[in-house]
């Protein structure tokens, strides 16, 4: 039998269970602007988004891209063809995402560590998890997945548990 959260744990679980919830979207929001943002660079286009500076409030710049730079170098490691140089000043956006998104998924990591640990998982399941921030669409998929599941786990232990007899104190001596 697999070793289940003890009751006295649900509000963590719970409290997990929203932080979990609320990583996970923003984290598959900046995984969504990530994906746009990495086809943009690295098509034909070759464009960034740039706030501020010479082009105003927001607007797109080339990069330029060395002459070896294909999409498909990407995938080839330890190459070093594709050198691209941006053409644009102000506050780099498409780089600001790129830093938030790494940052984030560092936080939801740790809401899927803590959310994995309390309903005491296997580890296969951690890596799904976590699998949710690098896999776009993934993790709105197992946050709707996931909450259901949690929640269900938890009425239906609170109902068992409910329904038990309270436990006679013991006399002492």
């Amino acid at each position: 039998m697999p070793v289940q959260p003890k009751l006295a744990s649900f509000p963590a679980i719970r409290g997990a269970l929203k932080f979990y919830q609320i990583a996970s979207v923003i984290t598959g929001v900046g995984l969504l602007l990530l994906l746009a943002e990495m086809i943009l660079k690295y098509t034909p286009l070759h464009l960034e988004l740039f706030a501020g500076g010479s082009g105003g409030f927001l607007w797109f710049a080339g990069v330029i891209a060395g002459a070896d730079c294909e999409w498909w170098s990407l995938f080839l490691p330890a190459t070093n063809a594709c050198e691209m140089t941006s053409l644009g000043d102000g506050v780099n956006i498409s780089l600001a995402i790129l830093i938030i998104h790494g940052w984030f998924y560092v936080v939801y990591l740790f809401a899927c560590f803590r959310l994995w640990s309390l309903m005491r998982w296997g580890f296969p399941r951690f890596i799904l998890l976590a699998l949710g921030g690098v896999v776009p669409l993934l993790s709105f998929f197992m946050e709707i997945r996931v909450a259901r599941e949690v929640k269900a786990y938890l009425a239906t232990r609170e109902e068992t548990a409910a329904s038990l007899p309270a436990p006679t104190p013991t006399e002492t001596r």
